[in-house]
């Protein structure tokens, strides 16, 4: 039997073509799992493709192999949004095992004196109050089946500092603290919360913070990379599908006895300050 067989687990900022939160999405499928993916509505920056019909075709070719998937407009600072998801999900499957809190956002990464506050609350917004929300949402259903596991998704940026990222690596700590506190308070209802914190990912987001640096810096893009990998043991960046192994593995019955904890999948990165 797969690991996930019959488990239900929502994964939000799946919509990404090179995107962790898709290669999560693929993953828990492949493991058995009914799959609900999630992200924002509107375009893609820079381009006509729609996140719905991005998260339209992951659902689909998850089905097409074989899985179970439902594709959903959610976003994760809007609290209606959130309602509605999980009126849906429970319509449909009447259950939530799994929540992956993947959607981010680089607001406010650059040069801190050229930061503002709006630019800080857009960060708080997505990548901190959106979990929270999120887990407020989901813990008593998980309750109710008496466990569940909810995964955030940090980065190096949760466990050190990079010059030039202060809006994301302060509200990356702050995720930290949040899946203690979870794990810490849900653990007697057999609530596991952990996070995975990748290094350098070769996703949509990590190329464009790879272009906005070298044009900054006057540099190539492959200079950046080659600044950027220099302390990396591994010497390059990492794939989704290396992140997604790990969702995987904490999302299992593998797991059942590990929570409150930061996973790093970096390559070997040091990280940071």
């Amino acid at each position: 039997m797969q690991a996930l067989h019959g488990k239900v687990a929502l994964v939000t900022g799946a919509s990404a073509p090179k995107g962790i939160g898709r290669a999560i999405a693929q993953r828990l499928a492949q493991d058995g799992a009914h799959v609900v993916v999630t992200d924002i509505s509107g375009a893609i920056e820079g381009g006509m493709t729609t996140r719905a019909g991005l998260l339209d075709a992951l659902a689909q070719d998850i089905i097409t192999r074989g899985g179970s998937a439902l594709a959903l407009t959610l976003d994760v600072t809007s609290a209606r949004d959130i309602a509605a998801v999980m009126e849906q999900v429970l319509a449909r499957f009447g259950r939530l095992d799994i929540l992956v809190n993947n959607a981010g956002s680089l607001a406010g990464s650059d040069n801190f004196l050229s930061t503002n506050a709006a630019q800080w609350t857009s960060s708080f917004e997505v990548n901190l109050l959106g979990p929270m929300m999120l887990s407020q949402a989901v813990i008593p259903e998980m309750r109710k089946l008496g466990g569940g596991r909810i995964i955030n998704i940090g980065s190096t940026g949760s466990l050190g500092a990079e010059a030039g990222f202060g809006a994301y690596t302060a509200m990356k700590h702050g995720l930290v603290g949040l899946t203690k506190t979870l794990a810490a308070e849900f653990g007697p209802d057999g609530i596991l919360c952990n996070t995975v914190c990748p290094g350098f990912i070769a996703t949509d987001m990590h190329e464009a913070a790879n272009t906005r640096l070298s044009q900054k810096q006057g540099m190539s893009v492959a200079d950046i990379k080659q600044q950027r990998y220099a302390n990396v043991a591994l010497r390059d960046a990492g794939l989704p599908q290396d992140v997604a192994n790990a969702v995987a593995f904490l999302a299992g019955p593998e797991a059942q006895y590990v929570t409150g904890i930061n996973l790093p999948v970096t390559g070997g990165v040091p990280f940071g300050i």
